[in-house]
């Protein structure tokens, strides 16, 4: 492709109109159009992006000759609808996470980019961090050695949901990045959680993962809790690390603690050795992820390769969040995958 990527945004909300923004400042892009059902949302758009069309119609946007990829930024509910029928339309498609609530609609909408010969990201986020990503260069350089188990924590008091429960809107962050560091496939999923404010919509779940190896992964997602956390810890045979996105400076602590045995040992504990080292807090030169994100979409569609959030990754994202919901509607039970 020569030229701008000329983009379309739909939905220019609470979410939205930070990829508005981005896409509109983007080197190598430009924001062609913005598309969103409330007129005081167009009224803003067209006052703060005077060059840009502005609609409420979706049918319009997709018919603009001079809009090569669509941007969703809608509820969740509407993801795999909307991102067929713009792939239908020719266009490149960026979909804010989840890719869709079904894994039937997720693998659908996948296949259709690929027959299609389209660009197909999802919006995880978190995987464009660059202090995840850091994490993600010390777990395969083998710094950390062997995953052995991996926690995240995601909670914090507010925003409720209504359209979604916590494990929609919050999991998918923890799991792309799980993912991102466990190349495996999932053995099983169980998930226990509890509607305490609005019947039938859980403000709090709890997600096990059991991977084919013996890893384990545990999300904790709440939006009525006390403290705000947003934190990924993985422990490794040989060190351990804790990624802690609230933390201002120190994103990324690094202990050299574990235990160590003797090359010639016999099984029992007495020969385990505990080690408690050194703290490393790396230096992470920071840009705004979503920024990196955004980037990173242009960069595909201009070359035409595959995302990094692609649609495969992201089906993986909403099996392992379908699986969690099954287990929540049968009490804690196991989902085998």
């Amino acid at each position: 492709m020569s030229g701008k990527v000329r983009i379309g945004c739909v939905g220019a909300g609470y979410w939205g109109k930070n990829l508005v923004r981005n896409f509109a400042s983007a080197e190598g892009a430009e924001l062609a159009a913005v598309c969103d059902a409330d007129e005081k949302v167009q009224a803003r758009v067209r006052r703060e992006y005077p060059a840009a069309k502005v609609t409420g119609s979706y049918d319009e946007l997709l018919a603009m000759p001079d809009v090569d990829a669509v941007v969703l930024a809608t509820p969740g509910s509407s993801h795999a609808s909307l991102a067929r029928q713009a792939l239908a339309a020719g266009k490149d498609v960026f979909v804010e996470k989840p890719l869709a609530q079904t894994v039937a609609d997720a693998r659908a909408v996948t296949e259709e980019a690929a027959r299609l010969g389209r660009v197909l990201m999802c919006g995880h986020l978190m995987v464009f961090h660059p202090a995840f990503q850091r994490v993600v260069e010390l777990v395969r350089s083998g710094a950390l050695g062997d995953i052995l188990y991996i926690y995240a924590q995601r909670v914090n008091l507010g925003k409720i949901r209504t359209d979604e429960n916590a494990l929609w809107s919050l999991g998918p962050h923890d799991f792309s990045m799980i993912f991102e560091l466990i190349g495996e496939p999932m053995e099983s999923v169980s998930a226990r959680g509890h509607a305490y404010l609005r019947p039938g919509t859980e403000d709090v779940v709890f997600v096990n993962v059991a991977f084919k190896s013996g890893v384990m992964a545990n999300v904790q997602l709440s939006w009525l809790d006390p403290h705000k956390h947003r934190s990924l810890t993985v422990v490794g045979s040989k060190k351990m690390l804790v990624f802690d996105d609230t933390h201002p400076t120190e994103k990324i602590r690094i202990h050299d603690k574990g235990f160590d045995r003797p090359q010639e040992y016999h099984t029992y504990d007495a020969f385990l050795t505990l080690r408690d080292g050194d703290i490393l807090i790396p230096s992470v030169p920071m840009e705004e992820p979503l920024r990196l994100e955004v980037r990173h979409f242009i960069e595909c569609v201009r070359d035409r390769k595959a995302p990094r959030t692609g649609g495969p990754e992201a089906c993986r994202v909403v099996e392992a969040l379908a699986a969690a919901e099954a287990s929540l509607r049968r009490g804690g039970a196991p989902i085998i995958l």
